[in-house]
């Protein structure tokens, strides 16, 4: 085991004589939210986010059960040594939230200082029947890009809004413009989406601010609908504020892109075989293109090698096919909700037999 990789990274490796090696991989970090899921085991704890300001933190995506079914399959392989031949490498990683996590494990020598793999492995639990597999060839999850626009104006009193520029007006004017992006200038067979998900301004009713702040993030699955995006982002911002009459051009600032995630077609048929053989075929589930983003795929391109995604389901089952047959799945706490809560069983156990029982048939099928 080693510690510290790629910031708070964890690296194990396992050899266990010839063959393929093999990577597991588990994002580990948090969110910035109040958990409302009522458990006894709730998160309580806050911390201190990259502005400084205290935030509430809690597993709204469920890595805290990516990581212990993880934990849980590492745990099984190593006890069944007799079963397989390789080498099992486990990567416990950060910062999947902000998209950093991945490139930061492999600019800090992930394959130069442990095994290069011959396959990358990974799951996501979601809103899916408990125990249940979602999968899908090729394309999987959306690319992601992520800005910060600084609008600027000239504060003063409220009561007195002539004498000022208001970037809350500008802001607003921004927020609606953009939502024009993906209904007017995306062509309709493509996906895409422009959330605002962040504005702030102000700190009180009767002052207009000198600034206001948007957090914006993009969703796309090719290049040219990610550059058409970006461009109309910036475009919009800099004619709102010129329309406003901003005291200058804005500030944009993008963060880390994630990379559309795509699930080998070869190896996930192999894999997803594997799994309805375990799981049987009445529990897989052909999964939608997924509009939310990982950045997974930065070892398997890292390392030139195949990436094989899937997912698998925490809730009730009953639940959520009734949700599905009334048309009210939407409406059922998934990912990132301070309600989302995967039950413990039989979650838990299908995420380590999946992560076990997709690492053996990669060992096993490259036997001679």
């Amino acid at each position: 085991m080693t510690t510290g990789v790629g910031g708070t990274g964890v690296v194990g490796v396992l050899a266990n004589g010839p063959g393929p090696t093999v990577m597991l991989r588990a994002d580990m970090d948090a969110l910035p939210v109040r958990e409302e899921t009522g458990l006894p085991y709730a998160s309580t704890v806050r911390a201190r986010a990259e502005d400084g300001e205290q935030v509430p933190v809690m597993h709204a995506c469920g890595h805290d059960m990516h990581t212990a079914c993880l934990a849980g399959a590492a745990t099984v392989l190593a006890g069944a040594r007799a079963e397989w031949s390789g080498t099992l490498l486990v990567v416990f990683q950060p910062a999947e939230e902000r998209m950093r996590g991945a490139q930061a494990m492999v600019e800090d020598g992930l394959f130069e200082r442990f095994p290069r793999p011959d396959i990358v492995l990974g799951q996501h639990v979601g809103p899916l029947p408990a125990g249940w597999i979602g999968y899908r060839e090729g394309t999987v999850m959306a690319g992601a890009d992520t800005a910060v626009i600084r609008l600027f104006g000239r504060g003063g009193h409220g009561a007195r809004p002539e004498s000022t520029v208001d970037p809350v007006v500008m802001a607003a004017a921004t927020v609606l413009r953009l939502q024009g992006i993906v209904a007017r200038e995306v062509p309709p067979q493509e996906s895409a989406v422009v959330t605002v998900g962040r504005l702030q301004a102000g700190s009180k009713e009767n002052v207009i601010p000198d600034t206001a702040e948007l957090g914006i993030s993009l969703r796309s699955y090719n290049d040219e609908i990610r550059r058409l995006l970006r461009t109309a982002v910036e475009r919009v911002a800099r004619g709102e504020s010129l329309a406003g009459g901003a005291t200058r051009d804005p500030e944009i600032t993008w963060d880390t892109p994630a990379p559309v995630l795509v699930s080998d077609p070869e190896a996930t048929r192999a894999v997803v075989a594997d799994l309805a053989g375990h799981f049987g075929a009445d529990r897989m589930l052909p999964m939608p293109l997924v509009t939310a983003s990982e950045d997974v795929g930065r070892f398997g391109t890292a390392a030139q090698v195949p990436t094989v995604f899937w997912f698998w389901g925490g809730l009730e089952t009953q639940r959520v096919l009734d949700a599905l047959a009334d048309g009210t799945f939407d409406q059922l706490p998934g990912n990132h909700s301070p309600r989302f809560a995967p039950l413990i069983d039989p979650t838990l156990g299908a995420g380590v037999e999946a992560l076990t029982v997709a690492a053996l048939g990669r060992f096993a099928a490259a036997k001679p």
